[in-house]
């Protein structure tokens, strides 16, 4: 029950919270997405992603894709799964996880965002990210980033990638992938998030975190 003054379930501890279930899924599950029913998890080395009901976290399916999978995202349609060892993308029905495309991209796909048009996939290993145009499943780009691109984030108006090698974010504008600038941050920047204004950014070699204000 919950504590009509504070909105805090009684009698529970974590912090007023509670562990609902632990769920079975692949091999060391990397990335995870939901698709407003579903939750998605890509499994790197049994080469294959999970869906599980968000309801109640059944698993209703384990689908086989690519090689170490990893990045995953879901455009309000279809999910998209980056296959790190195999250097394509999948566009997947979200009903039974058929495969509707596979686009080749550049080696090392990691990191996956959505701009509302189009899919952007980080490819570490050959220093650009890919565009793939969402409605055709075309890949209309690729852009030169800095060394070893991890994740990407869209905050409304641009693209953000975390380049884990070079210590930097690069910024780029999705209508051209012009570069908009180039931002030095900590060591080993990885993991990217949008909070409204800021773009934060997960140095995993440095222990700490970079705030950048997206409107400068």
């Amino acid at each position: 029950n919950f504590n009509k003054n504070t909105c805090v379930p009684t009698g529970v501890t974590n912090g007023g919270w509670t562990n609902l279930g632990n769920f079975a899924v692949g091999s060391a599950p990397r990335e995870i997405a939901f698709d407003g029913a579903n939750i998605w998890v890509t499994n790197l080395t049994s080469n294959n992603v999970s869906k599980l009901r968000a309801s109640d976290g059944a698993l209703l399916a384990t689908i086989g894709v690519g090689t170490a999978p990893m990045g995953i995202a879901f455009d309000g349609t279809f999910i998209w799964i980056a296959n790190s060892g195999g250097g394509n993308v999948l566009k997947l029905r979200i009903s039974d996880g058929a495969v509707q495309s596979n686009i080749a991209v550049g080696t090392g796909p990691r990191g996956i965002a959505f701009d509302g048009a189009n899919i952007w996939v980080t490819n570490q290993n050959t220093n650009n990210v890919s565009k793939l145009r969402v409605s055709d499943s075309t890949s209309i780009g690729t852009f030169t980033v800095g060394t070893s691109p991890a994740e990407i984030a869209f905050d409304g108006a641009n693209l953000w990638v975390a380049n884990g090698g070079s210590n930097t974010m690069t910024k780029l504008r999705p209508i051209d992938g012009v570069l908009l600038g180039t931002f030095v941050v900590g060591t080993g920047p990885f993991g990217v998030a949008f909070d409204g204004a800021n773009i934060w950014v997960v140095n995993n070699a440095g222990n700490n975190v970079t705030k950048i204000p997206v409107f400068q």
